[in-house]
């Protein structure tokens, strides 16, 4: 990579790890896009792979912690956040959803929190789950969250309060984590912020803090907060937020210049769409998809966790490069929506045990796309749906990614890094309740702002 790095700054600005793939890709966008050049490893590079990150402002390791237990996060936080540690990067992140997907047993926010003090120390953490430019907001301690209708508090939101994985009964963050940790919280909320109080409470008694923010005016301020306690409060918590607050307060100290985002790469009909996503928004985007010159072909998830795992997929794939040799762009997909008349009977094949099932069903959506890559030659592919997109990943051979062309926030088209043919890979991850409607539309055609 061998960037030109900026003098201003002698190594890394931000180190993060993000709790799902698209999330953690998220991150590297904001900074990226900002001109600060960052790299995401879809796993810890070894010695000789991240001599490829020399120049970069910004490195980043994609993990599955969002869907995992708080033993896994013991047995494996501790080396990422070592890797991190020795980037000497200012600030080191743990990256959350703005959503705060999260409970005491599936993707604890507050076990990753106390595995992070017991590497960075016992100083108190702040934790910025808002992100106004994405209409995630932060107000008195309780996070609002956008939907179709409006603005929601989290417990109230449509999709969040029925989330099937980690239903959000909570709006207040701090309470939301004080299920999951016993480190106190407290909040340093917009009257502190108005008032000056907010660098005396950061450096207070409670281990964390979580931090109000409603508007993009507020993001400079927050960065300050961020920016001018890293040496004692290195570890920071949150979503991208953290990183739109830094860049924020790095431009308004004339540190980087502020520039446009960049242009599309340009339309590229030979992709191909995988979906594990179950959420609402997602399948907005199929219906989208489907009057718009896609094909939409369907894995069959309960014959796919019964017997018939190979001839389930099998089936797929030849539907696939058949809608592909028509002209149409395919999208694999295992269900649209949460009223999907299958999603039943999956859970009961499944016997409770959704999270093995998830994963068998995310990796075989991953060896779908490899196949059609490889036998269709394609040059651009999305994945919908956090925790798919690191199975797909894996299942291309993917080892790290750069962002090249934005789209929604946080779902920009990226690079992907791999051994072989597919090096150089365009890549789209989409969590399941991000993006317009035509977002399928908007990375064939290359992404790019729009008016």
């Amino acid at each position: 990579m061998n960037h030109a790095q900026p003098s201003t700054f002698e190594r890394p600005l931000v180190a993060w790890l993000g709790d799902d793939f698209t999330g953690a890709a998220a991150v590297m966008e904001v900074l990226s896009f900002a001109g600060l050049p960052s790299i995401l490893y879809l796993s810890e590079p070894d010695p000789t792979t991240y001599e490829e990150c020399k120049g970069c402002l910004g490195v980043g390791v994609a993990t599955l912690a969002r869907s995992q237990s708080p033993e896994w996060m013991n047995e494996n936080l501790p080396q990422t956040y070592g890797f991190l540690d020795r980037t000497g990067a200012e600030l080191v992140h743990y990256k959350i959803c703005s959503t705060l997907d999260s409970s005491s047993s599936v993707g604890s926010i507050g076990r990753a929190i106390e595995i992070g003090l017991d590497r960075f120390g016992g100083a108190p953490v702040p934790v910025v789950t808002a992100a106004p430019r994405m209409r995630r907001y932060q107000a008195f301690g309780s996070l609002f969250c956008s939907a179709d209708d409006g603005i929601h508090r989290l417990d109230r939101h449509p999709i969040m309060a029925q989330h099937p994985v980690t239903p959000m009964s909570e709006a207040d963050v701090a309470r939301h984590l004080a299920t999951q940790t016993e480190i106190p919280a407290g909040c340093i909320d917009l009257e502190d912020l108005a008032e000056g109080r907010a660098d005396e409470l950061l450096t207070s008694a409670s281990q964390i803090w979580t931090v109000d923010l409603v508007s993009t005016e507020q993001e400079a301020e927050v960065g300050r907060l961020l920016w001018e306690h890293r040496a004692s409060n290195r570890f920071v918590v949150g979503s991208q937020g953290v990183e739109y607050a830094l860049v924020a307060y790095l431009r308004r100290q004339g540190l980087i210049e502020a520039r446009p985002e960049p242009p599309g790469i340009g339309r590229d009909d030979r992709l191909a769409v995988v979906s594990g996503s179950v959420s609402p928004i997602s399948a907005k985007q199929i219906e989208w998809a489907r009057r718009n010159g896609f094909a939409t072909i369907r894995l069959d998830a309960l014959r796919l966790l019964g017997e018939s795992t190979s001839s389930a997929e099998d089936e797929a794939i030849e539907a696939a490069k058949k809608a592909f040799a028509q002209g149409t762009p395919p999208i694999v997909l295992t269900a649209e929506g949460p009223g999907d008349t299958s999603l039943e009977a999956v859970r009961k094949q499944a016997a409770g045990d959704m999270e093995k099932a998830n994963d068998l069903i995310g990796r075989a959506l991953g060896r779908i796309m490899r196949e059609l890559v490889h036998d269709l030659s394609l040059s651009r592919v999305v994945v919908s749906g956090g925790d798919t997109s690191g199975r797909v990943c894996e299942a291309l051979g993917i080892y790290a990614l750069e962002a090249v062309a934005p789209t929604i926030p946080g779902a920009a088209i990226c690079r992907a890094k791999a051994t072989g043919a597919l090096n150089g890979l365009e890549v789209a991850l989409k969590g399941g309740q991000m993006g317009s409607s035509d977002y399928f539309g908007w990375v064939r055609d290359g992404g790019g702002v729009r008016g």
